[in-house]
């Protein structure tokens, strides 16, 4: 069962997204901890003052209005994590956006998904086998997802745009890049979807693009590398998807081709080996059906313990931190403190910019 968000809700959690210091895993802390986005907003200010920060940049409700309609002038629905149009697989992993801007026809994003990502300066004989992957895979009734870049990944969205294909954009709708497949998106949002978590105007820059790979991992049931050099960007959507417990597929390529030696390496490690269609729909099929769990908000669900916390529990939090990354669950033990309190700390930290949460329930000190 799905939640919608009324309008003010959905500019309170465009406000706390948008916050300085907050990401997504601490947007989830956040509203785990105060039990809405209102609540969390209000109490971003003191948070901060007390880890450390004088003040923080907050977005006004005026600014998030003229963002979500903006978004809106241009086709765009700013969808919420738990919302029916949210993609499943994408809630499962802990960074998923709390809100995901999407364009075009949102049933392609109920669809089981495969991801089909490669070399930007792709081999004739790379790109044709990724057309070919994907119109087989969109024939058996998988969406294609991959980012919009030249080569493999254009070659994967063309090939699948009449059974449905996803764009993950790095920045806004209004700004794909590369700028030359602004045609090409716009295809795909007729018949298919794009998705991204940044706002109208947002230029795409260098960092943007990892962030991009992993809503490409979180969205696919697995990602299948068709060309990749040793430090490809592919790379790290394999990576990310090993994360979050998808199937890693590669291609196998010559070893004289400095474009395929980061998918030998894949197979080397492990990477299921693909020569044709099959090869991929025998390993997905019998993971189809998994139900995905839902977030929860628009009910006001009864927050958890706001233990406070002291002056003593803070310092206790910073001498047990570290820069190397420690599972909260084991601070909490290691502090003797309740759970909620050290919550409290970590919130408190975080909004400073003095920790760094990570994947798996793990925090550092920066």
């Amino acid at each position: 069962m799905s939640e919608h968000l009324t309008d003010e809700q959905r500019a309170d959690w465009l406000r706390l997204i948008r916050s300085e210091n907050v990401g997504p895993r601490t947007f989830r802390a956040l509203l785990n901890q105060y039990g809405g986005a209102a609540a969390a907003l209000a109490a971003l200010p003191g948070l901060a003052r007390l880890g450390g920060r004088g003040s923080l940049r907050i977005p006004t409700r005026a600014e998030a209005e003229t963002e979500i309609a903006a978004a809106a002038k241009i086709g765009v629905r700013m969808v919420a994590l738990g919302e029916a149009e949210y993609p499943s697989r994408l809630r499962e992993i802990d960074d998923a956006p709390p809100l995901l801007a999407i364009q075009g026809n949102s049933a392609v994003l109920a669809e089981p998904a495969v991801a089909i990502v490669g070399a930007r300066n792709a081999s004739a004989a790379g790109m044709r086998f990724a057309g070919e992957l994907a119109r087989g895979l969109g024939a058996a009734g998988f969406a294609i997802v991959s980012g919009l870049a030249r080569g493999i990944d254009s070659a994967a969205h063309r090939a699948s745009l009449s059974t449905g294909t996803i764009a993950v954009l790095a920045g806004g709708h209004d700004k794909p890049y590369p700028p030359e497949h602004a045609d090409l998106l716009e295809q795909i949002a007729a018949s298919g979807a794009a998705v991204t978590e940044m706002p109208v105007g947002w230029e795409p820059r260098a960092r943007d693009f990892p962030r991009r790979n992993r809503l490409i991992a979180g969205i696919a049931l697995g990602a299948v590398i068709v060309e990749a050099a040793e430090r490809s960007g592919s790379l790290i959507t394999a990576r990310l998807s090993l994360e979050y417990g998808r199937e890693v597929f590669a291609v196998p390529g010559s070893p004289l081709d400095p474009r395929t030696q980061g998918t030998n390496r894949l197979l080397k490690q492990g990477a299921t080996l693909v020569t044709s269609v099959a090869d991929v729909i025998d390993v997905l099929t019998p993971i189809l059906g998994q139900p995905t769990p839902l977030m929860r908000e628009p009910d006001q669900p009864e927050p958890a313990d706001q233990a406070r916390a002291d002056d003593a529990l803070r310092k206790r939090v910073l001498e047990l931190l570290g820069p190397t990354p420690v599972a909260v669950d084991d601070l909490v033990r290691e502090a003797r403190a309740p759970a909620g309190a050290v919550q409290i700390v970590l919130l408190e930290l975080e909004l400073a910019g003095r920790i760094e949460r990570h994947g798996g329930g793990l925090v550092s000190l920066i």
